[in-house]
């Protein structure tokens, strides 16, 4: 399957699970993770119209595209993977949407480099649903108060939640307890589902899913 028929086909699942929750295709933004593809694969995307792509390292992002920034002026790259706070300036350098942010000292390195760089970068609070210890998140206890703190403290303009749900658990509940977190917060972006799930996470109400495999296919393996 080409890229451009398997993004046929994502369009057409993501506008059937939009409107099962009352909503258009259109309140659903598509992010085809890039991360590992090929440039040949990252071209296709390109040429099949894809603008927003999220990238999961700073480093490997910025190989990938700051070259391209410079044809194709209308990208928006979102950061979907953990970040160090010593990457932090290269990051929003590099990004547009940062959607990891989970801890303090991260959102005060975040806002010290906006103001330094004159850029206001949306960002979203990484919620670790599941409480899993290997996975990067703020707990789902503290969610709502760590958005009025980067807001309130650090003057991010944090605009919406994200999560990974735990691979062997029913995504539902975890994308339920998301958006009511989401309305306590007051913030209106959830970014949830990937590829196995994203329907799913459209019926509850993501506005954002980020879709790797189901898009590229598998990505390459590595020597």
């Amino acid at each position: 399957m080409t890229i451009s028929s398997a993004l046929a086909e994502i369009q057409s699942n993501i506008a059937r699970a939009a409107g099962d929750d009352g909503r258009l295709s259109s309140d659903v933004t598509l992010i085809a993770v890039s991360k590992k593809q090929p440039d040949d694969r990252i071209d296709a995307a390109l040429q099949a119209g894809l603008r927003i792509f999220g990238e999961n390292r700073v480093q490997e992002a910025q190989s990938r595209w700051q070259h391209r920034r410079a044809t194709h002026k209308d990208l928006t790259l979102h950061l979907i993977g953990p970040l160090q706070t010593n990457k932090a300036a290269d990051a929003v350098a590099l990004f547009d949407v940062i959607e990891t942010v989970d801890r303090e000292k991260l959102a005060a390195s975040l806002a010290k480099e906006m103001q330094k760089q004159g850029r206001q970068l949306d960002c979203f609070v990484q919620v670790n649903t599941g409480d899993e210890d290997q996975k990067a998140g703020i707990t789902p206890d503290q969610a709502v108060e760590f958005v009025g703190t980067c807001r309130a403290t650090y003057g991010l303009n944090v605009t919406g939640l994200m999560c990974i749900p735990p691979v062997d658990e029913e995504p539902a509940m975890h994308f339920a307890l998301l958006k009511t977190l989401a309305a306590a917060a007051g913030v209106s972006k959830l970014s949830m589902g990937m590829s196995g799930d994203y329907d799913t996470a459209i019926r509850f109400g993501a506005t954002h899913v980020r879709v790797g495999s189901s898009l590229f296919g598998a990505r390459p393996v590595e020597a």
